[in-house]
């Protein structure tokens, strides 16, 4: 009899176990697709080279696109002017001044500002993809995301940089030195808006390099240089008369947004996720096509 009660409830628990352990371990549906599309993936090269060549295009074309109200930049660049001013910070033309003074050096400043904001950045992207793949695509939606609210700013505000101010005495570095320099001036200004100067990209794309580089990379002498590269972006498009400071504060801003929203999709800054991804199985927009292609 004894051994019987045993026999049973050994049988029942046998029987029971599978079953709690299957009901507290099934997912949902929407969460596992929600999660699998969070997770981070190991990026494909001919669809990230495809994706920014795209994306680039598009940012381009949209703030060109954008209506170049001169009456309106020239009157925000006055306003811009007076509350710096007022603040205390307008030192812009005494630095743009300063350094044109010195041809090598500003001439060096014109090639820089013309070259490294997409040099360096393509840099970054590269060596994120290459060697912290699992971090790529949340510190690549930071980059997409600033870029993308960036264009509400050049439609909302548009603003002419010092340069072409009326009666201001601001220097175009460009045109007196004769360089290849700035879409913005010389032959080439009819390829690009003159008065989206707000907010700043080469400060949003310069700081966004320089915190990846800061954030991820293990020796001090590159995390010096990741802190160095968005300073020296600031100093030179000051120098050449481009930007204001408060320029840089609004690329800061569109920066910020973009952590924002990356943060919020991957749940976690990008330089918290694992290095490289974990095995996910395919993108669910891939099974999903698939599946199409089956049934087809």
């Amino acid at each position: 009899m004894g051994e019987s009660s045993v026999k049973t409830l050994e049988t029942r628990t046998d029987v029971s176990s599978p079953t709690v352990v299957e009901t507290e371990t099934r997912p949902g549906p929407e969460r596992t697709l929600l999660s699998r599309l969070r997770a981070p993936r190991r990026p494909r090269i001919w669809f990230e080279i495809l994706l920014i060549a795209i994306s680039y295009w598009t940012y381009s074309l949209i703030r060109n696109a954008v209506p170049e109200q001169k009456a309106a930049a020239l009157a925000n660049a006055d306003w811009i002017w007076s509350v710096e001013r007022t603040l205390g910070i307008a030192v812009e033309q005494s630095v743009n001044h300063t350094i044109n003074s010195v041809t090598w050096l500003i001439v060096g400043m014109n090639y820089y500002y013309a070259t490294l904001h997409f040099v360096v950045t393509i840099g970054v992207l590269v060596w994120i993809y290459r060697l912290h793949p699992g971090r790529y695509a949340a510190t690549r939606m930071v980059l997409f995301a600033t870029t993308g609210v960036a264009l509400v700013g050049y439609y909302c505000y548009p603003l002419a940089p010092p340069r072409l101010m009326d009666g201001q005495n601001f220097i175009d570095t460009v045109l007196v030195h004769h360089t290849w320099g700035s879409m913005a001036s010389g032959n080439l200004k009819q390829m690009s808006n003159q008065y989206a100067a707000m907010p700043s990209m080469h400060i949003g794309w310069s700081l966004w390099c320089g915190l990846t580089i800061f954030a991820v990379a293990s020796a001090p002498w590159a995390r010096i240089l990741g802190l160095l590269y968005p300073t020296a972006t600031l100093v030179v498009i000051v120098a050449t008369a481009n930007h204001f400071w408060l320029d840089a504060v609004g690329g800061m801003i569109c920066l910020a947004f973009g952590y924002t929203v990356s943060r919020s999709w991957y749940g976690s800054f990008a330089h918290h996720l694992p290095r490289h991804p974990e095995h996910t199985g395919p993108h669910p927009a891939t099974a999903l096509l698939n599946r199409v292609r089956t049934r087809a």
